[in-house]
């Protein structure tokens, strides 16, 4: 089986539950805390790759890093491990991202802009390409790429909004060539 149907399952069951027991917004703060140990600490990545590290000492290091976390949070973890599948423990966490901000009408996005946007300005290219993509708002991460000249590219799913300077010169051009 594929990666992604694995994360998938885990993560709609996880989903499930948490919307049984009314805890997905509690399930979704402890799931992006715990995404973000696992990707600013690489050694923790390195220690659950490791051939010599046994079931029973990743248990361990779960329970004793992530012990406040609600219990079906825990318990999937080390359903995870238990099933030597802890390399799938960020996908499954993204996945039920994912499935969140589904349910929320909310959706991922990057902004690429010359110099970093304000919060203001993040707001306002929320507000107005949310409905273009059929959702109430926009998760944004602005990327600072001085490539572009000028302007935004924005980026949602597989969807590209390109307003850039750089854009605008490509699709000039080959139009010209178009025309010769």
């Amino acid at each position: 089986m594929s990666e992604t149907i694995i994360a998938k399952r885990y993560a709609t069951a996880l989903f499930q539950l948490g919307s049984e027991q009314s805890k997905l917004e509690t399930f979704e703060t402890e799931l992006r805390a715990i995404k973000e140990v696992f990707r600013s600490n690489r050694n923790l990545v390195t220690f659950f790759k490791h051939p010599r590290v046994t079931v029973e000492e990743k248990k361990q290091l779960i329970k004793d890093s992530f012990k406040d976390v609600s219990k079906e949070i825990l318990h999937t973890l080390m359903l995870l491990i238990d099933r030597h599948r802890e390399e799938f423990i960020l996908s499954v966490i993204d996945h039920f991202i994912l499935q969140m901000n589904e349910a929320n009408g909310i959706a991922d996005a990057t902004v690429y802009s010359v110099r970093p946007l304000s919060e203001r300005e993040i707001k306002r290219i929320s507000k107005t390409f949310a409905p273009k993509v059929d959702k109430r708002s926009l998760n944004l991460t602005n990327v600072v790429e001085t490539s572009l000249l000028g302007g935004i590219r924005l980026r949602v799913g597989n969807r590209i909004f390109d307003g850039s300077v750089r854009g605008k010169l490509s699709r000039m051009e080959r139009e010209l060539v178009s025309k010769v």
